[in-house]
């Protein structure tokens, strides 16, 4: 990281203007924290991280032609101490808990921007961890729930798209019996009466990307 004793150097990494300067307007009342750059999606981020050595980057999830957590990934293999706070609509555990494994430092939803951002910048630029309370009790009540594994994940995807078992057999290259298995134990790890309420279970999780 580049010496910068006085102020904290954000770079916000967000493909919509109004998100930007959002965050840009919060800190700009801030005497120890600035925005030394911004990117508009996975790939520059990676880019623009090399360039500036920021102390903070704040990272969405969705973007375009590199995902949030495909560049967290990037920005902490190029630079192991990176501290990365994502800044993000999705409360769900499963989202939030792919993130910290990769690497963040910290979760805010972008609904506590003006509440929080300030105090995470601060608690994760001395090395300290900040999760939305939102997040950190939906990771706290799914805690010793049993995962779904990566084949659990991919039926129940194409299921969400929209495929019968039949035609998720045949995607995958298995038998629908073995399809009906593996949305049976579906159900039972999600707590789920249907197909449309797992679907929904897992989405809102964020489990599954649809």
């Amino acid at each position: 990281m580049i010496d910068r004793p006085s102020t904290v150097a954000v770079m916000v990494v967000d493909d919509h203007v109004l998100l930007r300067e959002g965050v840009r307007a919060v800190i700009s009342t801030q005497d120890d924290i600035e925005i030394v750059g911004e990117a508009t999606s996975g790939a520059e981020a990676v880019a623009e991280f090399e360039r500036l050595q920021p102390d903070v980057v704040l990272m969405d999830l969705q973007m375009p032609d590199m995902s949030g957590l495909e560049a967290i990934t990037a920005i902490r293999a190029q630079s192991p101490d990176a501290r990365i706070i994502v800044l993000t609509t999705y409360a769900g555990d499963g989202r939030a808990i792919k993130a910290l494994r990769a690497g963040a430092m910290g979760y805010l939803l972008k609904a506590s921007l003006r509440n929080e951002l300030l105090d995470a910048i601060r608690s994760v630029h001395h090395g300290g961890k900040h999760l939305d309370a939102t997040v950190a009790t939906a990771i706290a009540m799914h805690v010793l729930d049993e995962g779904l594994s990566e084949r659990e994940v991919s039926v129940l995807t194409l299921a969400a798209w929209g495929n019968s078992n039949k035609q998720i057999a045949s995607r995958l290259d298995i038998s629908e019996e073995t399809v009906k298995g593996h949305m049976k134990i579906v159900f039972a790890k999600l707590g789920a009466t249907d197909r449309t309420h797992a679907v929904t279970i897992a989405a809102k999780r964020g489990l599954i990307e649809l």
